[in-house]
């Protein structure tokens, strides 16, 4: 909202400073600020409004150090976090981006699912909470319209170079005297890590269907990112400051690509793919980065508030959005890897303990307990240190992942 109202008073008045507004790095910068004071300054009233209204967390006796001791810590401060990412990015941005658009609808719809999950928790006394087949429906129906948005929209576009014999705008002349001419195309490639032509088209996984049809591949694989990475975040949720720190990370390094494949320059400096209209998601990101780490300022050990479902959900899906949108979603097993650990994790429990019962007449376990860090708690190693070992391991996989615009 301030972008359209600055670009007014700077096209019809003289007013110092309007024009800052223009630029993508200062209303990322503003919005990170604006997000971290948001959660800060009233991150303590909504923690004293949900103790008032005694919106606690029901902790199950796991046999875990100081678990108990958590009882009754106001769970729902999701909703601080969807708050100082909605507002900077309302303030900040430009609403008419189709990125922007998709990331605000994302962000609203996950985090409703996961509240109503937490209101069956906290006031239906109801431990299972939302159905799962509930929670499945609503990351389907976002991962639908996601998909079907950054297929058909015809703002979602990639800009190609191609060769022409005639003079055009924005036309360049190589070393190789070929004359080449800048498109607009509407594309479903994506970068592949690891691979010297690390661009890789969606339509040519099945060559023998008709392209038209591509859509439907595509959709269904928008459908399986986001409910993967929704609930792999839901999963890491599990012990004070892990699931925020680790979104932040990501965050930063998803506005990192964000930033350069929006920007003709850097893209061409590093050969990457040119996204237009995609810079404007670098607001969002560091808003996202803001809210993160603006709620670890309580949800640090010992925690005094905790994110719940309406915020666990809502981080993933937007991380599971925010990599496609930049089309570094092939990456995210590496992008994600706490994420993807922990979910398998349980994964492999569940299955092996299933198998062995049925083989042996008794369940046996891979790790003490799942998801992951919960094994390592019951290596009787305290919560603060295993988190920031999996905050160093994110760093790790993020530099990674950021290495890999040039190691092809």
């Amino acid at each position: 909202m301030l972008y359209y109202l600055f670009d007014y008073i700077e096209r019809n008045f003289d007013l110092p400073g309007a024009g800052l507004f223009q630029y993508i790095s200062f209303r990322a910068g503003a919005a990170a600020v604006l997000s971290l004071i948001i959660t800060i300054t009233f991150g303590k009233n909504l923690i004293n409004y949900l103790r008032r209204k005694q919106v606690g967390e029901d902790i199950r006796d796991l046999g875990l150090e100081g678990q108990l001791q958590k009882r009754g810590t106001p769970t729902m401060g999701g909703l601080i976090i969807i708050a100082a990412i909605l507002i900077p990015t309302l303030l900040m941005a430009r609403l008419d981006n189709v990125y922007i658009i998709l990331l605000i609808a994302t962000t609203v719809w996950l985090g409703f699912i996961g509240f109503l999950d937490d209101y069956i928790k906290v006031f239906k006394k109801n431990k299972e909470g939302l159905a799962g087949r509930f929670k499945i429906v609503g990351q389907v129906t976002i991962g639908l319209i996601v998909g079907l948005t950054l297929y058909f929209n015809d703002s979602v576009v990639i800009r190609e170079a191609k060769p022409s014999s005639t003079t055009s705008i924005g036309a360049i002349q190589p070393e190789q005297g070929i004359r080449v001419e800048y498109h607009d195309v509407k594309s479903t490639k994506t970068t592949v890590p690891f691979i010297k032509n690390n661009e890789f088209d969606y339509s040519d996984i099945l060559p023998f269907i008709d392209h038209n049809y591509t859509w439907i591949l595509f959709t269904l694989i928008v459908i399986l990112i986001i409910t993967a990475v929704s609930n792999g975040a839901n999963i890491t949720d599990g012990i004070d400051g892990l699931a925020a720190g680790t979104s932040a990370i990501i965050g930063l390094t998803l506005a990192i690509f964000a930033y350069l494949s929006g920007r003709v320059d850097f893209s061409s400096y590093l050969n990457i793919m040119y996204i237009p209209n995609l810079g404007e998601l670098v607001i969002f990101c560091t808003a996202f980065v803001g809210a993160c780490l603006g709620f670890l300022w309580y949800n640090a050990f010992p925690a005094q508030v905790f994110m719940g479902d309406t915020g666990s959900l809502s981080l993933g899906g937007i991380i599971a959005v925010l990599a496609l949108a930049v089309r570094k979603e092939l990456m995210i097993p590496l992008l994600c890897g706490i994420f993807l650990v922990e979910n398998l994790s349980v994964i492999m429990q569940v299955s092996y303990f299933k198998y062995t019962k049925k083989k042996y007449g008794e369940g046996r376990r891979i790790f003490l307990m799942s998801p992951l860090h919960h094994h390592y708690q019951k290596k009787n190693i305290h919560e603060s240190k295993i988190v920031t070992r999996f905050w160093i391991v994110g760093i790790l996989l993020a530099i990674l992942s950021l290495a890999m615009l040039k190691l092809r």
